[in-house]
């Protein structure tokens, strides 16, 4: 009947069409500009089919629709835009308002756009496998095709809140339990099931006009019921989403001001909220996170691509925190992993470590105690390398110094076959300075996790002078079966995200010599978007940890990172306060109920601080925020431009992922782009007195004079 490259019109028995989605040349459904204007068509044709009785829509890949396409959101969206008049809201429309009933089987990912063209239809038949959900808020948007106004219609009030504030994906049992689905089978079962119920429909014995009724009417609460609903649930989510990420106070907003309209009102209502939305800085921030994030996954894909072989077996050198935690997640993730230590305490607090990490999925039914038996059976502690021949990749994680490192590397080597790959968890140490006490460094890198492994998503996969593509595509291949984000560098000291930390940090420091109170400083950069600030922050790291750190960071950029006077680091450093690991820092901490360490104000701090600082005095907040992030941004600059990242968006990425840069900037050079480089550079002229740190690169200037940007 009708044969496009993105929708397909085919005539079945009883008079019924179906509408299948199979966008020609790519691996997913989603609305891209073709789709859209071939579901205009599409529509056009089933007006003019005779003794129609009813549509079925599909998909021919999958998944069913995940969305919108991202890619093409700018040039939609621009300033002349008018999400009023937005075709697929009118489409939308006219698929609900055929005078024939419809069905969809979604067969996989319905989401965004793919369960609201879903939602227009009058029944949703879910694979058992399938997932949907509206995750547009994690954007920094809202639903824009209706899913604030059929959602709530549906599913009720409280449901629609959840899901469209979380913005989280929802199984199969949870959608029919909500209502939002009206069956779930097996997925081959799908098509036949789906079928029945539009037959049955057809044939009168499922009420279809009535739910249309509901869904294009106002929603049924009363005045009291619907305050209830929606004030007490944007209080409840303003405290969850902070201040920083509007969109789901904006979504619950929309569907409060829309609970008394029809569904021409509430659609208006619905456009309004997202437009506002649409084009502010977070949106855009957030969406080009997306894409970035997908460029990642491109990456490392193509990585995973060029590796000749799979890692079937691992190994990690070191069983303390760290060695426990990666051999938990290799263990949790289905690769079975040797772990070795010297001691045999070692290798109890890495089993230790692993142990409390699986417990806690069991405590709170997220894994059943057999397959915690399972896991834990495939991590074999181990004091010897005995079976380590058998092994295909090895991560190195003990104690930060390069003899003890070369040493042990040296006697691994010895140690596995000549085709497995060695790879060092050092967070600043060269990757080919430890390759020079290897026979074979072309099988050796960097793999740099980043504490706690279980929670923190980035790996740093770092190339040595004599780094062979081998070695990078194993590592990068097995840090894709561990779920990670692996982002591969090239070697300087600090690689990436150190190698930008710590001109952050030394940022920090002299803000405090002039007298800036710690805390003050924390308050500003938690108020700007960071999860902690930088004196909390340097205390979870701990203070030993940073001023060995610091030590490699000057010995390597002498020019911008040496130390000229005793920073407060260094006084912490001196006093035995490294923070969180023995309980003094910058702060002190004491265990909460959880177990958790709590930061509690130290005057002892302020005391010992005091030699070393100039008298207390405020400072304005946009100061601060400059003196901490001009340093970040001038070396993640430099560290582009020496070729030691590809690109911006990978840069960008390694800070949100690595150290919580806050997502709704976008990352460093998004929030540069955000205020224009001239801009940038204006605010960093100010401080270039204080040291090289503030000086801006050629680059940058010239980028500036040209009104160019990072991101085209």
């Amino acid at each position: 009947m009708f044969k496009g490259d993105a929708i397909s019109l085919k005539s079945l028995e009883g008079g019924v069409v179906e509408m299948n989605f199979d966008l020609k040349g790519e691996s997913v459904n989603k609305f891209n500009s073709v789709t859209v204007q071939e579901l205009g068509k599409a529509l056009d044709e089933l007006g003019s089919v005779k003794d129609l009785k009813g549509v079925l829509v599909s998909s021919g890949k999958p998944v069913f629709i995940v969305g919108a396409d991202i890619t093409e959101f700018e040039s939609t969206f621009g300033s002349d835009f008018d999400k009023k008049s937005d075709p697929n809201n009118i489409q939308f429309n006219r698929l609900e308002d055929l005078p024939v009933p419809t069905v969809v089987a979604i067969n996989g990912y319905a989401m965004g756009g793919g369960l609201e063209i879903a939602l227009a239809c009058d029944f949703r038949v879910m694979s058992t496998v399938a997932k949907i959900g509206l995750p547009e808020t994690k954007l920094g948007i809202i639903p824009g095709w209706g899913g604030t106004v059929r959602l709530p219609r549906i599913a009720g009030a409280d449901t629609a809140i959840d899901w469209i504030a979380s913005g989280a994906e929802q199984r199969a049992d949870k959608a029919l339990k909500a209502g939002v689905v009206d069956g779930v089978v097996a997925p081959e079962h799908l098509h036949d099931a789906a079928l029945k119920v539009l037959h049955a429909a057809i044939d009168g014995k499922m009420d279809y006009a009535s739910r249309r009724k509901q869904k294009t009417g106002p929603l049924g609460l009363n005045q009291t019921e619907a305050m209830m609903a929606f004030e007490t649930s944007k209080a409840f989510v303003k405290g969850q989403a902070g201040p920083n990420y509007p969109a789901p106070i904006v979504a619950i907003e929309c569907m409060q001001q829309a609970a008394g309209m029809d569904r021409a009102g509430a659609l208006d209502v619905e456009a309004d909220g997202f437009m506002k939305l649409a084009g502010s800085n977070t949106a855009k921030a957030m969406i080009g996170l997306f894409l970035s994030d997908q460029l990642l996954a491109k990456k490392a894909k193509g990585w995973e691509k060029k590796a000749d072989k799979k890692i079937g077996r691992a190994a990690v050198l070191g069983a303390g925190i760290m060695g426990g935690g990666i051999a938990y997640q290799s263990a949790l993730k289905g690769v079975p992993i040797k772990m070795k230590d010297i001691a045999q305490e070692g290798l109890d607090l890495g089993l230790s470590e692993a142990n409390k990490l699986l417990s806690k999925r069991v405590n709170r039914g997220r894994m059943k105690v057999e397959k915690m038996g399972e896991i834990l059976a495939s991590i074999d502690p181990t004091l010897s390398y005995d079976g380590f021949d058998s092994v295909d990749m090895v991560v190195e994680a003990v104690v930060e110094n390069p003899k003890v490192k070369q040493i042990v590397l040296a006697e691994v080597e010895k140690a596995v076959n000549a085709d497995a790959v060695l790879a060092s968890n050092t967070s600043t140490i060269s990757i080919t300075h430890l390759a020079e006490a290897l026979e074979r460094p072309e099988n050796f890198c960097g793999m740099h996790f980043f504490n706690p492994v279980h929670q923190m998503p980035l790996v740093e996969v770092i190339r040595a002078e004599k780094t062979s593509d081998t070695a990078i595509s194993r590592t990068v291949a097995y840090a894709n079966a561990l779920g990670k984000k692996a982002i591969v560098v090239n070697d300087c000291p600090g690689f990436l995200v150190n190698r930008v930390l710590f001109p952050y940090f030394a940022g920090f420091m002299g803000l405090m010599k002039d007298g800036a109170d710690f805390q003050a400083v924390d308050k500003v950069m938690e108020r700007w978007g960071w999860p902690m600030g930088p004196a909390y922050l340097m205390d979870v790291v701990g203070i030993d940890t940073g001023d060995h750190a610091s030590q490699v960071m000057a010995d390597g950029y002498p020019d911008r990172m040496s130390k000229t006077y005793t920073t407060g680091g260094d006084v912490m450093y001196q006093n035995e306060r490294y923070g969180q690991k023995n309980g003094k820092g910058f702060y002190v901490y004491e265990l909460d109920k959880r177990g958790k360490p709590k930061k509690q104000v130290s005057e002892e701090t302020y005391k010992l601080l005091e030699p070393h600082v100039d008298a207390r005095k405020e400072f304005d907040k946009e100061e601060i925020i400059a003196r901490m992030m001009v340093p970040m941004a001038t070396e993640l600059a430099r560290a582009l431009e020496d070729g030691i990242v590809e690109s911006p968006a990978e840069a960008d990425m390694a800070l949100v992922y690595g150290v919580g840069f806050p997502p709704f900037r976008g990352g460093v050079f998004r929030w540069i782009d955000s205020m224009g480089m001239a801009n940038f550079v204006a605010m960093a002229d100010q401080y270039k007195h204080l040291g090289k740190i503030y000086e801006v690169t050629d680059k940058q200037r010239a980028m500036a004079k040209a009104g160019e940007n990072y991101y085209a």
